[in-house]
């Protein structure tokens, strides 16, 4: 490996402030069925541990959206994997790992809101605001981290280090 992977969020900061975007969640949406759809693969984490706190009625749904080729967003978006379950008249949480660009993101909304979600929202775990070349903001952020590519609860470099159970930052050596 020509880079090390340095902490930026322990599991246990991580731990904590899941269970507090899940209590938040779950005033919003009480007496409320509601749509939880991650987005895939980066989300399959945060997205577990997430809705395992919540005490609401969910059902959970995964789209594929990438616009990445290894480390660099190519600005195009491609759906891999769509919805199963339809959005028409439900409560969406959309729940993502990253909002980085935004561009990925705001396809997606687009793309729910067009199908007729009766209500729309976004959770993403990470924020990292000075990388966003769209206007896209997050209704529940875990944490907003510096522009530093990391990796780690569900992130990946190339495929690798997804499993860490922690966030880290790749240190190119």
């Amino acid at each position: 490996m020509d880079y090390t992977i340095k902490t930026l969020l322990t599991r246990e900061e991580v731990e904590k402030r899941i269970k507090e975007l899940a209590k938040e969640i779950e005033k919003d949406y009480c007496g409320k069925d509601l749509l939880v759809i991650g987005l895939l693969k980066g989300s399959i984490m945060f997205m577990s541990d997430l809705i395992k706190e919540m005490d609401l009625p969910v059902m959970i749904d995964f789209m594929s959206v990438s616009s990445y080729s290894g480390t660099t967003s190519t600005g195009v978006i491609n759906v891999l994997k769509d919805t199963d379950i339809s959005v028409k008249d439900k409560d969406v949480l959309i729940v993502e790992d990253i909002i980085d660009t935004g561009l990925t993101l705001s396809h997606v909304k687009k793309l729910l809101e067009d199908r007729g979600a009766k209500s729309l929202k976004i959770c993403t775990l990470l924020d990292k605001p000075s990388r966003r070349t769209v206007e896209m903001k997050g209704d529940y952020v875990g944490f907003e981290i510096p522009d530093e590519f990391v990796v780690g609860y569900g992130l990946d470099y190339d495929q690798h280090h997804r499993n860490l159970p922690y966030v880290g930052i790749v240190v190119k050596k």
